[in-house]
């Protein structure tokens, strides 16, 4: 009988690269939801640029400035 071990990270099969899109796109979505709830105005190409991100280190940058941030192109400023 054989039994099933997953092999990611970093074994780039594609349930791993269907598990980091589906990770990336929540932490998109998390980062605009919480622009919405601080009634901060998202530009489409900023919320392009967001969803269209797929580097987890990144959107993990951006969802903690997302905290702070007055306009959702600050986002994108370089620390």
């Amino acid at each position: 009988m054989s039994t099933y071990t997953p092999n990611f990270p970093g074994s780039g099969t594609i349930v791993e690269e269907a598990w980091l899109a589906g990770r990336a796109k929540g932490e998109a979505k998390a980062i605009l939801h919480i622009l919405g709830a601080r009634a901060i105005e998202i530009s489409d190409a900023a919320r392009d640029r967001v969803m269209g991100c797929t580097d987890l280190d990144v959107l993990g940058a951006w969802l903690g400035r997302s905290l702070s941030v007055t306009r959702a192109e600050e986002l994108f400023a370089e620390e």
